[in-house]
């Protein structure tokens, strides 16, 4: 037998070694050939490939490299050292190599379709788009550019083009599971959950083995409210992949919603142990063990949120060249920057920390949100009230208001719990009292509903938990009290106006919210109120920072300030909380405050 023969026929069993998954004998074979032949162009490019499935990439771009070398022509190894210099992460070589195998080859439509994974993860996402699109124009039945293509449109948002994407691509290829599975996602992300679980139960009858279609599987059971069955799936993803860090910490969300909380807690611990820089598990952590009442540690990690995108698009994340200030450094003269991050509630329940900020011999500024201005201008400790967006003073240190906890160690026992913090502009205080002045029965407001944000699909499972409907909340109504609407937001406002008179007797219900243009207005009538029945919402916060009498009704899965099983609150002596007894729960809400109110009424 020839040299060149034994070469050709070590690469020949080489490739039926690698085609029959037994690649480290291949590897053998394809190294033997090289020994003999150093250039020998299909046992480089195929060692290089064999390196590539193996996950040994800079193997890969080596051999591939010397594959080009000998045939600078040579298209596959230039999009296959493409894929290898992306997982390598050296993104713009991998676009580069595309691009030479696209120059060799114009119709070349795998090329495309890869071009647009180095695009997308460049987050050039139209520039993705248009690789994807070539690549269905030289190949209409390619299935998996069709699914990219889909996974780039969901980055852009753009969900119904995303979902026809998948669906094109299930189409060509119907075992196709990834691409059932991304359908799933869409459909989840549209609120489509019935419609999302049959995509998933497709992905998982063509892959059994589809551990991140289990875990995401569970995310949809679990805002089914399926929670027992989104235990199942996170744990079948785990049993497949021990190491998944997502379905420990999604599984520890279940766990806490069916108020498991030590296993919970075991769970974002082990998601954490696993993938140490885990954004979502560190957060999800603080807010277990803020509602636990394990403050020490709960804002510690607390300050995990301002790496934790899914957060970050709710709030303020500020990029100031100032330090942060955490309780270290002696604020003696010196200046502060106190922002606002979050909602309007959460200014409001935080703000009280800035007399504190003041007491260690600083000068505060207090950044808040344009509706709160007016009623903070008298905020004690605060020297200087600035609305978000106006031009900032100078500062020497700054912090964000839900950072101030954890700067001065706040227990439950030593939170600053006195109340009022904040009051009512006299003149607008004296405005509603000369107006509702005729009025003799007891007064009380009422909020039902936390409004909706079209922009933060993120928040509607949760506003949905917590919002009452309209002709729910009215059978609290007795006809010894007055009752004034203090609901504010859409749809709740419009629904009132068009429909109030359906539920509420005229006679003892009052709509004045079109005279209330801000907080401070809002503040000045809840003044002139005995009672505040609210959902958990920013009224709920403002009538208790003034020290008024609030009822609050609150949803089974609780927000991590009202703490578990209480019914009160340490944050707010007047609060009162009515939380439901299972999910979804509102009648035995409604019926034990009907009964209170008759008894406050008596």
């Amino acid at each position: 037998m020839s040299h060149q023969d034994l070469v050709s026929r070590l690469v020949e069993q080489g490739f039926t070694l690698h085609q029959q998954g037994r690649f480290k004998e291949a590897q053998v074979l394809y190294e033997q050939a090289l020994i003999l032949q150093p250039n020998h162009l299909d046992a480089l490019q195929l060692l290089g490939t064999l390196f590539t499935q193996t996950k040994q990439f800079t193997k890969a771009v080596d051999f591939l490299t010397k594959a080009i070398q000998v045939n600078p022509n040579f298209v596959d190894a230039y999009s296959n050292r493409g894929i290898a210099l992306q997982e390598l992460q050296r993104l713009d070589e991998a676009l580069a190599s595309y691009d030479q195998a696209i120059a060799i080859k114009p119709d070349y439509a795998e090329a495309h379709s890869n071009r647009g994974n180095a695009l997308k993860e460049l987050e050039r996402l139209e520039e993705a788009l248009a690789s994807y699109d070539t690549a269905i124009r030289i190949n209409p039945h390619y299935a998996e550019a069709y699914s990219n293509r889909g996974v780039t449109l969901k980055i852009l948002q753009r969900l119904e083009e995303a979902l026809a994407s998948y669906s094109e691509a299930i189409r060509i290829k119907p075992d196709y599971a990834e691409a059932h599975a991304n359908r799933a996602n869409v459909l989840k992300e549209l609120r489509r959950f019935e419609e999302a679980l049959i995509s998933y139960n497709d992905a998982l009858r063509i892959n059994p083995h589809y551990a991140e279609a289990y875990s995401n599987c569970g995310v949809n059971l679990q805002e089914l409210q399926r929670f027992e069955e989104a235990l199942v799936s996170f744990d079948t993803a785990i049993r497949m992949k021990p190491d998944y860090a997502e379905a420990h910490s999604n599984r520890g969300v279940t766990l806490k919603d069916l108020k498991r909380f030590d296993e919970a807690l075991v769970s974002y611990k082990k998601a954490i142990e696993i993938k140490s820089d885990y954004t979502v598990a560190h957060h999800n952590l603080s807010l277990c063990h803020l509602l636990l009442g394990n403050f020490k540690d709960g804002w510690q990690e607390y300050e995990w949120r301002w790496k934790n995108e899914s957060v970050t698009r709710l709030q303020s994340n500020r990029n100031f060249p100032q330090p942060l200030w955490l309780g270290e450094q002696s604020l003696v003269g010196k200046t502060i920057l106190l922002h606002a991050e979050q909602g309007l509630g959460d200014t409001i329940q935080f703000c009280r920390y800035a007399s504190l900020v003041a007491q260690l011999g600083a000068t505060v500024i207090l950044e808040v949100q344009r509706p709160l201005i007016k009623l903070l201008q008298n905020l004690e400790g605060v020297s200087q009230l600035v609305a978000m967006g106006d031009p900032l003073p100078a500062f020497d240190y700054q912090c964000p208001l839900l950072s101030l906890p954890l700067a001065f160690k706040t227990e439950i026992e030593s939170i600053p719990n006195q109340v009022p913090y904040i009051k009512a502009p006299p003149r607008q205080e004296d405005y509603w009292k000369t107006k509702l002045a005729a009025h003799q029965k007891l007064k009380v407001g009422l909020v039902w509903n936390g409004g909706f944000r079209p922009n933060q699909p993120e928040l509607w499972s949760l506003n949905a938990r917590r919002n009452i409907p309209l002709a729910q909340i009215a059978q609290i109504s007795i006809p010894d009290i007055d009752f004034y609407s203090l609901q504010k937001g859409e749809p709740a406002e419009s629904e009132l106006i068009q429909s109030g008179n359906q539920y509420w007797d005229p006679s003892n219900f009052y709509n004045f919210v079109s005279e209330l243009e801000d907080f401070s207005d809002t503040a000045a009538l809840i003044a002139n109120l005995d009672l505040i029945i609210s959902v958990d919402t920013s009224t709920a916060h403002l009538a208790a920072a003034m020290g008024k009498p609030v009822w609050l009704l609150n949803r089974f899965d609780t927000c991590w300030r009202w703490l578990l099983d209480r019914k009160d609150s340490p944050w707010y002596p007047t609060i009162t909380l009515y939380q439901q007894e299972k999910m979804g729960d509102w009648e035995g809400v409604i019926e034990r405050v009907k009964g209170d109110l008759e008894g406050f009424a008596g």
